[in-house]
């Protein structure tokens, strides 16, 4: 009984062990990606619905609210031209040369990009606190493993 004690405990402190260091793994990645979005995000300029003031001092769309807020605006426009895709063609194919094809074809490009770093920073928040889950666990089963470990030295 003695020996599978000790086993289980060092079993407990080994899982505890790992789920830090992958907690940790994931905060970092997760701190990483969103870190890379919000400067490749910069690197556009985007600044559709961003205050005139604020863009003049170099303020971009670099946050999930801030695409989130441009890409349904956007969207809106683009209804405003069409409601659908089918409905812009009417039967026909698309035509770049058609303003009315083009304004869209781009606006659903820009709307897209938007949508997915709204995406991007959920994941990144969803791993950020999948990391943060793993360390509390890690603490709790280190905290069980010692419990465990001090059990076993009582009984022997």
């Amino acid at each position: 009984m003695l020996h599978i004690s000790r086993y289980l405990a060092m079993v407990v402190l080994i899982l505890a062990a790992v789920s830090v260091a992958i907690g940790a793994t994931f905060i970092f990645q997760a701190v990483d990606k969103e870190a890379w979005m919000k400067e490749a995000m910069r690197a556009e300029k985007v600044t559709f619905g961003v205050p005139e003031a604020a863009a003049k001092a170099g303020d971009v769309i670099d946050t999930a609210e801030e695409a989130q807020a441009a890409a349904d605006t956007i969207r809106e426009h683009r209804h405003s031209i069409a409601p659908t895709y089918q409905e812009l063609l009417d039967g026909g194919k698309y035509d770049p040369t058609n303003p009315k094809h083009l304004t869209y074809s781009q606006a659903i490009n820009m709307e897209n990009y938007l949508y997915l770093s709204v995406l991007g920073f959920g994941v990144t928040t969803a791993l950020m606190g999948a990391g943060v889950f793993m360390i509390l666990a890690g603490i709790a089963f280190s905290a069980t493993g010692m419990v465990l470990l001090r059990l076993a030295r009582r009984i022997s």
